[in-house]
């Protein structure tokens, strides 16, 4: 995939042509036009020369060349500095990328890290909508965060999906293992989520309170409403990850359960054979005079005694459930 995605000068809601990169500058110079460019893991020699065209932040760019930054908001200057951590489901299992957004009075730059779908979706939604594009930066912000934001939706459901489907496994009696590793793996999903959605309650707070130009009047209700995305997905997760632990608790609660039935059938097991196991140790100490011994009937009700006894027995621990 090539480095620079999309690089397009923007007036008045309506796009005014592809440029390169070096021109940038140049477009610039002309009023009431703003520049977005998109990047895909660029490497150092091309966000050097974006960082020129636009004047960015030594720090910010460095963060954007290593990545693995959490979701954070920074302001240098006039200008924005966001991380967005992204997310897909490949596989069952879910992978995270990073975007990075610079924000500026006339532009807007986002690089891309890992898994992450490309922003042409955005960039054609924006581009219907003259109406609100013409805001500038700041809306095709919001529609950037948006649609990271609206992305998180489907990984939730289907981590809710699985949920439902692990505690079905639970109470069916699934194996032990295999129930287990399961709730291992959808706790780690949802921690990882949770790293991603978090931090961003904070970033859609700050954009909504603050009270620098480049997000105006008009565009903060659109913020909003990425602000309650955000807080019903973490919410969600949070819900998800206790049910998980209860998910847990239940399993193990379940697998003491089986262990006591067990011990409990072998301790009355265990007691119906003391019974003759103590009589024969009697009669096998061989002592003299043991006037049983030499009883015509002695055997017979010695084995009716241990069979009575065992009977009894056996009988109360049925009665209890023991059996």
């Amino acid at each position: 995939m090539e480095m620079v995605v999309n690089c397009a000068a923007y007036a008045g809601g309506a796009r005014v042509a592809n440029i390169p990169v070096e021109e940038i500058s140049e477009v610039l110079k002309t009023p009431d036009q703003f520049v977005w460019v998109g990047l895909y893991e660029p490497d150092e020699p091309l966000l050097r020369r974006v960082q020129g065209e636009f004047g960015l932040h030594d720090l910010a760019v460095e963060d954007a060349l290593r990545a693995h930054q959490r979701p954070k908001l920074e302001e240098y200057g006039e200008g924005f500095f966001i991380v967005l951590r992204t997310a897909q489901r490949v596989d069952g299992r879910i992978e995270l990328g990073e975007t990075h957004l610079f924000v500026g009075p006339r532009y807007l730059v986002t690089v891309r890290h890992g898994a992450s779908l490309s922003y042409a979706e955005v960039r054609a939604r924006c581009e219907s909508t003259p109406r609100l594009l013409k805001k500038g930066p700041g809306f095709v912000l919001y529609a950037v965060m948006d649609f990271v934001v609206d992305h998180y939706f489907p990984i939730v459901d289907a981590l809710d999906d699985a949920l439902d489907d692990l505690e079905e496994q639970i109470f069916r009696g699934e194996p032990d293992r295999t129930a287990i590793e399961s709730i291992y793996d959808l706790k780690r999903d949802l921690l990882l989520l949770k790293r991603a959605v978090s931090p961003l309650v904070d970033v859609c707070n700050r954009l909504m309170r603050t009270d620098s130009p480049l997000i105006p009047d008009d565009t903060r209700p659109y913020l909003r409403d990425v602000y309650d995305h955000v807080i019903r997905i973490n919410e969600t997760v949070d819900t998800l990850r206790e049910l998980v632990t209860s998910a847990l608790e239940a399993k193990l609660s379940l697998i003491s359960v089986g262990q006591n039935e067990v011990t409990k059938r072998l301790a009355a097991w265990a007691a119906i054979l003391a019974v003759p196991t103590m009589i024969a140790g009697i009669y096998g100490m061989n002592f003299e005079f043991m006037p049983e011994l030499h009883w015509q009937y002695g055997y017979l009700v010695v084995m009716g005694a241990m069979g009575a006894i065992c009977g009894l027995l056996y009988w109360q621990f049925k009665r209890v459930d023991w059996l």
